[in-house]
């Protein structure tokens, strides 16, 4: 079977190469096609990919055909109209992560501006051609204290390079665990005024309604005369006119500002103060970013294409927004593992058991949905989502049962699914590594650490010499490049998961089943 995916909007080489790589993904580069053209191809698209420049809105959704998810590659969906397309039943991703490390960096750039007015000491040498040294005189950032408001990739990578200036660093979220900064040597605090009290704050959320307008004049009375606010995550997380009079006032000594409430900003009033730093949103703007951008859009369409799971989408029924941070890599990693109980144990699923370790076992309502999407997503396709999951599995007289340990016994969040057939039983279990590493830890009795990604064959054998020689051999006499190969043993048998390129031919299968160690082949494809 084969999917389309559509690219509606220019998108880094890397992210096409990725797509036209797959050999059951049909990809149309549109990109550079008039709108009104473009509307008309996209009908027959599994998947489109965006960017600003494509209004996802009732215009396209009236041509939206069997469109089943919009990948938007980027963070802001400010274009997509997501209540429209949940009307459509087409599920929305965005690409959140991929531009991390280049928003940290444009942080410690508006953090080292502010303190020694680089922009200005250029201006005065270039541009009037005056040497007056006396004129810059900063502050140094040693010593200085930074409160963090959202500890989340970026938060938390602009703490520790804040650390290596030898600064002192408090983190405000109330949704991770005070370990995540304290293990790492920074300061928590669940007090939002330490916050208030520090030398520089900087703040790295999501705009939503808890966040929007988080920065009033009623806090900024609070804070230190002279403070430093810096805001490269979204407009209004700060009150653009409150903000304005507390730089003009001086209560605010310096702002390094990338995000504004209404953009193109070219007219907004912070751009007429000396004591703001700006840049016209560009948190985003390099190349490695738009390059990782790209790709992860790229695997995330594949990934919806096939219905193995929707990575970072926006409008399933469960609003991973006020999901705390843990717990939604599991949710996909949830669905991934029921995926794939259900492509290696094929047939008549008569029971589907999930097993949640840890503190993520407080959310077991939401990752046995997960769980039943990606089980009968292998047999139903499309017809399966988020709501109708447990009425379907009802109505085909699966067994679904939940268990609930609050302790782990191995990692310190677990999850296993158990899928049963009349023939057989099969448990994958899985975690989540630090930066959402996605792994599969075990398949039945044998432990790996591998990642659920691509086509996979898994070969189970006798544990006698021969067997892997004469597996590559196989695969490579019929042109299929091994890019991955695990190996586990357990009580006299081994089981290998071999990650492979390209799809493997019926005869080398048959071929791989005739070698007389053999117990078991199956082939899965995420």
């Amino acid at each position: 079977m084969t999917y389309k995916v559509i690219v509606c909007d220019h998108i880094h080489q890397s992210g096409l190469d990725l797509l036209a790589s797959q050999g059951d993904i049909v990809m149309e580069n549109l990109a550079s096609l008039p709108k009104d053209e473009l509307l008309e191809r996209i009908a027959s698209a599994d998947v489109v990919i965006t960017r600003s420049s494509t209004d996802v809105d009732e215009r396209f959704l009236a041509h939206s055909g069997k469109i089943r998810a919009v990948v938007r590659a980027g963070v802001g969906v400010d274009n997509v109209d997501i209540d429209g397309c949940s009307r459509k039943g087409i599920v929305v991703m965005n690409v959140p992560t991929a531009n991390t490390i280049a928003a940290v960096e444009l942080t410690m750039a508006h953090l080292i501006n502010a303190v020694r007015n680089f922009p200005g000491a250029n201006a005065q040498l270039k541009i009037e051609r005056k040497w007056k040294r006396e004129d810059w005189y900063g502050i140094e950032l040693k010593g200085k204290k930074l409160g963090i408001i959202g500890f989340g990739n970026i938060g938390s990578r602009v703490g520790l390079r804040a650390k290596a200036f030898e600064m002192e660093v408090l983190a405000y979220d109330p949704y991770i665990l005070p370990s995540k900064a304290t293990d790492v040597g920074i300061g928590y605090t669940s007090d939002f005024n330490d916050i208030l009290a520090c030398d520089i704050i900087t703040i790295h959320t999501p705009k939503n309604a808890q966040t929007k307008n988080m920065i009033t004049a009623k806090q900024i009375a609070q804070m230190k005369d002279g403070v430093i606010l810096i805001n490269c995550a979204r407009g209004e997380l700060y009150n653009e006119q409150d903000l304005y009079d507390a730089l003009k006032s001086g209560k605010v000594k310096w702002a390094g500002i990338d995000v504004f409430s209404k953009e193109p900003a070219t007219n907004n009033p912070l751009l007429d103060l000396p004591n703001v730093y700006v840049t016209p949103h560009i948190g985003a703007n390099t190349l490695e970013s738009q390059e990782q951008i790209a790709i992860q859009a790229a695997e995330a369409a594949i990934e919806a294409a096939k219905g193995s799971s929707y990575p970072n989408a926006l409008n399933l029924p469960i609003r991973e927004s006020e999901l705390p941070q843990v717990v939604k890599p599991y949710l996909e990693l949830t669905q991934k593992l029921g995926f794939l109980c259900a492509q290696a144990n094929q047939g008549v699923i008569t029971s589907i058991h999930i097993e949640a370790q840890g503190e993520i076992s407080a959310y077991g309502d939401s990752l046995q949905t997960f769980a039943l999407v990606g089980a009968l997503n292998a047999s139903l396709g499309d017809k399966i989502n988020y709501v109708n999951a447990p009425f379907v599995a009802k109505e085909r007289g699966i067994d679904v049962k939940t268990t609930l340990k609050q302790e782990s016994e191995t990692y310190k969040n677990h999850i296993y699914i158990t899928l049963s057939t009349q023939s057989e039983s099969i448990t994958f279990s899985g975690a989540v590594f630090e930066d959402r590493h996605l792994r599969i830890t075990s398949i039945n009795q044998f432990q790996f650490d591998i990642e659920p990604k691509g086509r996979m064959i898994f070969f189970r054998n006798t544990d006698v010499p021969g067997v892997v020689g004469l597996v590559g051999s196989i695969l490579g006499n019929h042109q299929v490049n091994i890019a991955d190969f695990r190996l586990a043993r357990q009580n006299k048998e081994a089981m290998a998961v071999i990650l492979v390129d390209s799809i493997v031919p019926n005869i080398a299968l048959e071929q791989l089943k005739q070698i007389p160690a053999c117990l078991g082949i199956k082939v899965v494809n995420l």
